[in-house]
């Protein structure tokens, strides 16, 4: 008597679903390692860009040594940071570093553009500006 075989395949995915992880899971495992490589072979992206090179800050109206060492505290060392940073947050500056800076107050509003034209290599621009100004302001 001859055995009738019949072969089965079930009907609820249980016989495809650890082929189908083990392809998801090499998959991703796969674009971690190509991310870590292209970032490795092309630096970190372009936020990364060149190390501020720390510049004198005290050309600028209004900045003298002391306020230059509030803003190398938090991390302006050069024209461009200066340029790039509000107001507001060098008045908060201004405010945080006690009474004695109390006479800075409200001098802050030329620094990012004085610092712009000194960024820019505008030197006699940036003269002809700062003989008008009285302290900053």
């Amino acid at each position: 008597m001859t055995l009738l075989q019949i072969n089965t395949i079930a009907c609820d995915g249980s016989d495809v679903f650890w082929p189908w992880f083990l392809w998801l899971l090499g998959a991703f495992i796969l674009g971690l390692l190509l991310g870590w490589l292209l970032k490795s072979l092309f630096g970190g992206g372009a936020a990364a860009g060149p190390t501020p090179v720390k510049q004198d800050l005290t050309k600028i109206e209004g900045i003298g040594p002391k306020i230059e060492g509030l803003l190398n505290k938090k991390g302006v060392i050069s024209y461009a940071q200066l340029s790039d940073s509000a107001v507001s947050f060098l008045e908060q500056m201004i405010n945080e570093a006690g009474p004695n800076f109390a006479t800075h107050r409200g001098m802050t509003g030329t620094w990012p553009a004085q610092a712009k034209l000194a960024d820019l290599g505008e030197w006699d621009e940036l003269a002809k500006w700062q003989e008008v100004l009285k302290g900053g302001v």
